[in-house]
């Protein structure tokens, strides 16, 4: 599998660098209310995704209010000023389009896609949701029993409920620890006046990107935006695009084992502060995370691994089911370490907590090749252009990108950031954050044999 990503990004490289003179890449453009506009044109297509991204999610609540902006995306849909619900969805059926919505911590989003002739209604549909729905009384008590479900249904996730523990316990009292869906009793309580506040303080032209990408034309996906989000107010104090909108979240160490020996399996999340989405060593986390690497017993591969971890959790029993390496990035902060997998009645969690230890100290040490360097660099470039991979996805990335940092890095650029690692940059991330830094640790589980964050914290800085 490795090899034809590398294939294929070799010739996908080629293929960028005899083109790319023929692309005109991300352009930008900016309302008089703040709302950018950025879009990227592919040729020899016919349709079109376009998305509008707000600078607010679960990030811009409150305690109180925790859940509002997930609650206002099911609402979205279900009726505006100007449609019903089946108004909405037989027009979107009419001319064969797409719509969904999603929210995240730190955005909601919004996107359709639709044939090029089309493109004017569907960002006039998103308008139109976005900004009038209706907030339907019915519609929200319907909707708050639709959202207690997905939460029952979220707390049968294993890793969705540790990886909510590990925010909440290393973001304590802070925006960032909140859940996305809320808890129980805000979803119980959440009123129409606490959607219409979270609307009026959040939704403004300066917080929202409307980006597009296909048969897109850049100037008139402009007017359609000027159309039908120009009446977007501008907030009173505008912050540009990628700007800390408060104060920097602060990362605690901790540690929360929640001891459920009937479950099969075991959980476990170690996390170190990472970085943000903006942060100068943002390629160099994510290089340093592929050479940790991830691991599937199910898989069957390990002892022919190129990774010493693979190898020493394949072959000593196994050590576990599976673990995975992560960097997690916000704005303005980020998570990066390792999530494992157990059997529950079968593995000692302390003894592959030792060896994915041994691996990060041996990073550290600077006992690395050149060789693994440069295959972390490749499967970056290639995870890179198999993520851009449709409309969707790359409106996705020019959406995200522009809202968390103010600007989009080409695939082009992104591949000359990466190319600069060298191994000495990787010795150097890993000897700042992975020393001296506090630990944070969430297991779920049989959590007997789990080590303690001291035990972690001591043995990967000695």
């Amino acid at each position: 599998m490795f090899s034809r990503a590398v294939s294929r990004l070799r010739n996908t490289k080629r293929l960028l660098s005899t083109v790319s003179s023929q692309i005109p890449g991300t352009r930008t453009s900016k309302l008089p209310n703040g709302l950018t506009i950025a879009s990227e044109y592919i040729p020899n297509t016919s349709s079109a995704t376009v998305g509008i991204f707000v600078d607010a999610g679960s990030r811009a609540e409150n305690i109180k209010n925790n859940g509002t902006a997930h609650f206002l995306e099911h609402l979205a849909f279900k009726g505006t000023q100007n449609r019903s619900q089946q108004g909405i969805e037989l027009e979107i059926e009419n001319i064969g389009s797409h719509l969904n919505a999603y929210t995240s911590r730190e955005n909601t989003v919004y996107y359709a896609k639709s044939l090029q002739e089309d493109i004017p209604k569907a960002v006039e549909i998103l308008s139109d949701i976005l900004t009038k729905s209706v907030l339907d009384s019915n519609a929200i008590e319907r909707e708050r029993d639709v959202i207690i479900r997905e939460s029952e249904e979220v707390d049968k996730m294993y890793d969705e409920v540790v990886f909510d523990h590990l925010h909440e316990i290393t973001y304590k009292d802070q925006p960032l620890g909140r859940t996305i869906l809320g808890p129980i009793k805000n979803i119980k309580s959440i009123t129409r006046s606490d959607l219409k506040n979270y609307i009026t303080k959040n939704y403004k032209g300066d917080r929202m990107v409307l980006a597009g990408a296909g048969a897109v034309d850049h100037e008139k996906l402009v007017e359609h935006a000027q159309k039908y989000f120009g009446h977007v107010p501008k907030s009173e104090s505008p912050v540009p695009l990628g700007s800390p909108r408060g104060p920097l979240p602060v990362f605690y160490r901790g540690e929360k084992l929640i001891e459920e020996k009937t479950l099969p399996t075991t959980h476990v999340a170690i996390a170190l502060e990472g970085v943000s989405w903006s942060a100068p060593d943002y390629f160099v986390a994510l290089a340093t995370q592929a050479i940790v690497g991830n691991w599937d017993r199910a898989i069957g591969t390990g002892t022919n691994s190129p990774s010493p971890l693979a190898v020493s959790a394949s072959q000593n029993g196994p050590l576990a089911n599976s673990y995975m390496s992560f960097s997690t990035s916000y704005a303005d902060s980020g998570l990066w370490g390792m999530y494992i997998v157990t059997d529950s009645n079968e593995h000692n969690v302390k003894l592959i907590v030792d060896e994915i230890l041994k691996e990060w100290k041996r990073i550290k040490s600077g006992k690395i090749s050149d060789t693994e360097v440069n295959r972390a660099k490749a499967q970056l470039k290639a995870a890179l252009l198999l993520s851009l991979d449709g409309s969707t996805a790359i409106v996705e990335d020019i959406g995200r990108q522009v809202v968390t940092t103010g600007k989009r890095l080409s695939p082009e650029e992104v591949f000359e950031q990466v190319d600069k690692i060298t191994k000495d940059d990787i010795i150097m991330w890993a000897n700042y954050r992975l020393q001296n830094k506090p630990v944070s640790m969430v297991a779920l589980g049989n959590t007997s044999t789990v080590p303690k964050v001291s035990y972690i914290e001591e043995k990967l800085n000695q």
